[in-house]
């Protein structure tokens, strides 16, 4: 085993002098597979030169290899890594991969070297995966994050660190920043402090939806969606209704979404209330839609059926809801969307006298299962539209093949071939098979 360890070192070592960094990473990938007493007479740090000389001087791919070999030299690679950091004239690339490396070795000195890169670096690359770097590290990095708080230089990257590492140690820390002067520091502060699940968290929440920056408000107005409605006495609808008119759009569809995760009733009556508002741009309404679906109740599928028979929404909306509609998953309301469709079809003056929305509810009553819908779709075989008869078709197959097929069967004796019905059924018969 010595003489094929030396073997493979020797072959490493002439790989590193050709800079074939690929080569001699799978050489030393082989090395480091071998016991460490393998070879008595090797120098414990050559096979760390060589991995180092991969990483100072391989392509991207090259140092990405190589850099899952460092673990295998524990504290031994630290010292050396730092140096390349500290090195002026070292590639940024092979520094980058420095440092997330280091971010594997909880050592007080890699975390101070991290710290003091923060402080003098102006690389935003290689801060962000200092920043990372440090997260990784976990609590021991916190009391020093907290001094690099109190300077206006390494305040949002702290802070953009204490926000990676969500524990709830950082949450004083957090509180401290969410009233900072930089906004990218309060809406840093905002996101993470909304991991933490507590009135007191949620009522800095509530006060940020007042940010003059619209990237505090939105990252607010996410947070407070993931609070739940068990928070019923900070009344949180009432805060995000009035964000559904915000002048930033994003921050609306935040807010819709917000809202859908509460799926309260109040919640759906503030959804339903802005999609009936003239003022509605299209993009919103939809999102309106898909909250309400989400919320799924009784409550929102009868303000979805309410929308598609009263309000004069775009063809896009509605078409939406019907999308919604076909998504619901419980038994109870899969009833219920079923029989709101099936009366889309009875009613006469709705958007059902629109040939592209009949082959539309065609297809959802087939998505949604419910027999009930098996003879209204037979019945629509007589629609005079060549494809809606073929939606219909489709449907039928996926609600119920075999009972489809033995009714349409038992049509095709009875029905006049020459009514509308009856050439429908024919064209179904024809299609069946194919």
């Amino acid at each position: 085993m010595q003489s094929n360890y030396l073997e493979t070192l020797q072959q490493a070592q002439t790989a590193a002098a050709h800079q074939d960094w690929a080569l001699l990473n799978h050489y030393l990938q082989q090395l480091l597979g071998e016991e460490s007493s393998a070879s008595p007479t090797a120098d414990p740090f050559l096979l760390l030169n060589l991995a180092l000389q991969s990483l100072e001087s391989g392509d991207f791919q090259d140092r990405w290899n190589v850099a899952k070999l460092f673990p295998s030299f524990a504290e031994a690679a630290i010292a050396p890594l730092l140096d390349l950091l500290q090195n002026q004239d070292a590639d940024s690339e092979a520094q980058w991969f420095a440092i997330r490396i280091l971010g594997g070795f909880n050592h007080p000195q890699v975390v101070t070297a991290l710290v003091d890169l923060l402080k003098t670096s102006t690389n935003e690359e290689l801060n962000g995966m200092t920043v990372t770097a440090l997260a990784n590290l976990g609590s021991g990095t916190i009391e020093i994050l907290a001094e690099l708080l109190n300077q206006d230089n390494t305040r949002r990257l702290a802070t953009q660190t204490l926000a990676q590492i969500r524990r709830p140690e950082t949450v004083p820390l957090l509180e401290k920043v969410v009233n900072d002067e930089d906004a990218q520091v309060r809406a840093l502060a905002i996101e993470a402090l909304s991991s933490f699940h507590n009135p007191e968290i949620s009522r800095l929440l509530i006060q940020a939806l007042k940010d003059p920056a619209v990237l505090v408000r939105r990252a607010a107005v996410t947070g407070l969606g993931f609070c739940g409605a068990d928070l019923a006495a900070l009344d949180l609808v009432s805060h995000l209704h009035p964000l559904l008119l915000d002048l930033n759009l994003e921050v609306c569809r935040q807010t819709a979404i917000a809202l859908g995760r509460l799926g309260t009733l109040s919640a759906t009556n503030a959804l339903f209330e802005s999609l009936q508002s003239l003022h509605t741009p299209e993009f919103l309404a939809i999102e309106l839609i898909r909250a309400l679906g989400w919320i799924g109740t009784s409550e929102a599928l009868h303000c979805l059926e309410r929308s598609l028979i009263q309000l004069p929404l775009a063809e896009s909306v509605r078409q939406e809801i019907l999308t919604v509609l076909g998504r619901v998953d419980q038994p109870e309301q899969k009833r219920q969307a079923t029989q709101i469709l099936l009366d889309l079809l009875q009613q006469e003056g709705t958007f059902a006298r629109s040939a592209s929305a009949r082959q539309a509810i065609a297809l959802t009553l087939g998505q949604l299962g419910d027999l009930a819908a098996l003879d209204s779709l037979i019945n629509l075989l007589a629609d005079p539209n060549v494809s809606v008869r073929l939606h219909v078709i489709s449907a039928l197959k996926t609600l119920a093949p075999d009972s489809a097929h033995q009714r349409l069967e038992q049509l095709s004796e009875s029905e006049n071939s020459g009514s509308e019905l009856g050439r429908g059924v024919a064209i179904a018969l024809q299609e069946w098979q194919l």
